[in-house]
Parts: C-alpha cells; sequence; structure tokens
C-alpha cells in the first residue's frame, strides 16, 4: 500500500513538472530538422511553419536541413535528441513509414523514436507520361503496355517513387521496367528526355511540365482530385480503385517528450495550418492537413504495414 501511494505521489510529480515545461515553453531557440536537402516540400512546409512559430511564440525558430541516407541520418539526430520539445522533426510518409523495411539495421526503433504531433499537408502523386505516348487516359496507357510487355520503362526517383512504380505494375498487370534516378527532378526529366515512358512522382515536380504539355498526366493518387488539375481523374475513378500514393508530410519531436509539450505544438501548428496567407502559400501544390497526434501515429502505423507487404512482395532495397 505504501509503495502504490509513493508511485501515485510521484506521478503527480511528474505530471506537475510537465504542465509547468510546458507553460513555459518555449523559452529558448527551436530546431526543426528537415532530413532532405532545401527546396523539396518537406523544406518548403517547415520554413513556412517555422516562421509562424518564431511570430507567435517570439522565440528563434530555425531550419537545419540535415540529407543522407534516404533521411535515416537526420531522423537519427532527433531520435537522440533530448525529448524538450527544442529539436523536431520534419518528414514524411517515406521516411517514417517505408525506410524501417529497407533498412534493417536503423540506428534507432521507429515505432519508439518518435512523438508525432501533426500532420501538415498531403502531397498526392501524380502519374505522368511522355506527350509522344499513345494513350491519353489511364486505361488506354495499361492496354498500350499490355500490347508490348517489357518495351516501356518507369523512372524511380526516389524509393518511394519505385513503390509507386511496383504498385501500379501489380494491380495493372503490365510489364514494365523501373530505371532509378537520383532524384525526383532528374527523373522527370528522363521523361522528358524520352529515356522513359512514364514517371509517379509528387505533384509539385510534376506539375510545371504538365502546364507546358510536355508531360500527360493520366491519374492523381488520392482520394479526390486536385485543384490544380481538375480535368486529371483519380486512380479510382480512371479504373484502379485500390491505388493510393497520397502521401503526407508529418511534425515529429523526439519519442518521450511530454504529453503537454506536444499538446501544446500541435495546436499551434493547427492554428498556423488554417491561417489564411499559409494557405494561400502551402495550397499551390498540395493539401494542408492538420491532425491530432494520434491520426499521425495511426497514419504511420498503418501506411508502414502497407508498405511493407509492397516491399517484400517486390524484393526492394535500399539504394
Amino acid at each position: 500500500m505504501k509503495f502504490n501511494l509513493l508511485k501515485i505521489a510521484a506521478a503527480l510529480l511528474l505530471g506537475a513538472c510537465q504542465c509547468l515545461m510546458a507553460q513555459t515553453y518555449p523559452s529558448r531557440q527551436i530546431k526543426i530538422v528537415v532530413p532532405f536537402p532545401p527546396g523539396g516540400v518537406n523544406d518548403i512546409v517547415a520554413r513556412i511553419v517555422a516562421g509562424k512559430l518564431q511570430e507567435s511564440w517570439g522565440q528563434p525558430v530555425v531550419v537545419d536541413n540535415k540529407p543522407g541516407a534516404n533521411s535515416v541520418l537526420g531522423n537519427d539526430f532527433v531520435a537522440k535528441s533530448a525529448p524538450d520539445g527544442y529539436t523536431l522533426l520534419v518528414n514524411a510518409f517515406g521516411g517514417m513509414s517505408i525506410n524501417p523495411f529497407l533498412y534493417p539495421n536503423l540506428p534507432y526503433d521507429w515505432q519508439k523514436a518518435f512523438a508525432p504531433v501533426s500532420s501538415l499537408v498531403s502531397a498526392p502523386m501524380v502519374m505522368g507520361v511522355n506527350a509522344s505516348v499513345p494513350a491519353n487516359t489511364l486505361q488506354e496507357f495499361i492496354a498500350y503496355a499490355k500490347a508490348n510487355p517489357g518495351k516501356l520503362n518507369n523512372s524511380a526517383g526516389s524509393t518511394t517513387s519505385q513503390i509507386a512504380g511496383e504498385m501500379f505494375k501489380d494491380m495493372a498487370g503490365v510489364q514494365i521496367t523501373s530505371i532509378p534516378y537520383r532524384g525526383s527532378a532528374p527523373a522527370v526529366q528522363a521523361v522528358l528526355a524520352g529515356e522513359v515512358q512514364m514517371v509517379i512522382v509528387d505533384n509539385p515536380t510534376l506539375l510545371p511540365h504538365v502546364k507546358s504539355g510536355r508531360i500527360r498526366p493520366l491519374a492523381v493518387a488520392a482520394p479526390k482530385r486536385l485543384a490544380l488539375l481538375p480535368d486529371v481523374p483519380t486512380f479510382s475513378e480512371a479504373g484502379l480503385p485500390a491505388y493510393d500514393m497520397s502521401g503526407w508530410v508529418g511534425l515529429f519531436a523526439p519519442g518521450g517528450t511530454p504529453t503537454p509539450i506536444v499538446s501544446k505544438l500541435q495546436l499551434e501548428v493547427a492554428r498556423i495550418l488554417n491561417l489564411p496567407e499559409v494557405r494561400e502559400k502551402l495550397g499551390t501544390n498540395v493539401d494542408v492537413v492538420a491532425s491530432t497526434p494520434e491520426q499521425l501515429g495511426a497514419a504511420m502505423q498503418s501506411d508502414a504495414q502497407r508498405f511493407a507487404r509492397i516491399i517484400k512482395a517486390a524484393n526492394i532495397k535500399a539504394e
């Protein structure tokens, strides 16, 4: 009985300390780690959120790009940082839900190393083909690929893009060869040059070339059409209802970060994402989506289960 009372007292004391920490948080600089080079979707979103956090909280909020090993280096840095809310991570579903099945010896426990805070945006992938390909719809392209087995190529600028291609081949029942490229931009350039016929990539990378008419978009890998591509059907509308590579970018803290601090971050980030000027900045390329920590954690786990099956079936290895 005495031991139980001590445990209760300790728990109450810990809760009181954590609430006090949250009340004074933040009292110094916050660092947001982006495990990719500057300029990508993760980086753009992180910088917009960082600027608004700095405005509202009056403390410096800096973005620190730590690229390498398909985001493993940046993830590891955050995972090993103090769980106090002063080092955060912005990463996408590929780095959080796919990497664990590509790298069997990650330097961190992916299920315990991070505390989900909030999703930030959804960046659906889009399937596009070279404008010379004789197909104006997804079903026409599938028929064309079946008539030319093994003769068409898909450019994969990332592991996520490769998985997207493998999912398409499996669901459509076509034989297409995936050609690896070092990044989404080179993968799209390969389509423009006619080196490959198709690509499935994030829509911000593809959109400029769709507007120029050099790449023809066939389907959007999301539950609904993109506002910027209203005439392009979803994969479901185009005849592959199970296909979904909508993707997400989320904010994470190190595992063990006190719940009151995570909650304070989540509430402020949700407020920021709903500001009209933020939605205007981000809404040209992505869907702004704030969530609870529980919703982001559930998405991370659900995607992990889905991609684990695909990676194993296609025998995909980390480059």
